[in-house]
């Protein structure tokens, strides 16, 4: 049997137990199973975020969003800003808000769509095709780095396991963006 900490000993991975043991004291009946499984899947995240941006895109004095909309418009440019959105899995309004930011360093610009003047038409400029390109290996080094506490057969199974929860599950609405 392992001792968990207590409150004054809670850090960052530790508080994951820590609020599912709680939890399951105080609210039952909980599934702790899946409590673990979000707040442990939710904490990776966000580390490895916060990791990406302050090694990678802050320097470069981009937010984590500010690169996701750079990659959209690098992977599948030039695109509509409602579909940036989509696929970054912001909402319109963040993108928006981005829009003005990386248009004003000059990565990207923003014009009316033919089919729809209403609509906004996002493109990735030279200079940003060149920032984005200059920066990703410096980003794939730091993925690099947290898939590499895998061994191969892991992350392969990791992957599978996080597409089929990314996939399953279609009675949830909210996992989609609009």
């Amino acid at each position: 049997m392992t001792t968990r900490p207590g409150k004054a000993q809670l850090d960052y991975v530790s508080s994951v137990e820590f609020a599912v043991e709680k939890a399951d004291r105080e609210l039952g009946p909980i599934d702790p199973t899946a409590m673990r499984l979000v707040l442990t899947l939710h904490r990776v995240t966000t580390a490895l975020v916060y990791d990406l941006e302050s090694s990678v895109h802050r320097p470069r004095g981009w937010s984590w969003s500010g690169f996701r909309v750079l990659f959209v418009l690098w992977l599948g440019g030039p695109l509509e800003a409602k579909r940036v959105a989509e696929l970054s899995g912001m909402s319109r309004a963040a993108v928006s808000a981005l829009v003005n930011t990386l248009e004003r360093d000059g990565l990207i610009e923003k014009t009316r769509a033919d089919h729809d003047r209403r609509a906004v038409q996002l493109t990735l400029t030279a200079i940003g095709h060149d920032a984005f390109t200059g920066a990703f290996p410096a980003h794939n080094e730091r993925e690099q780095a947290w898939a590499g506490t895998l061994s191969g057969p892991e992350q392969e199974t990791l992957i599978g396991l996080l597409d089929k929860l990314m996939n399953g599950a279609d009675d949830i609405a909210s996992k989609k963006r609009f």
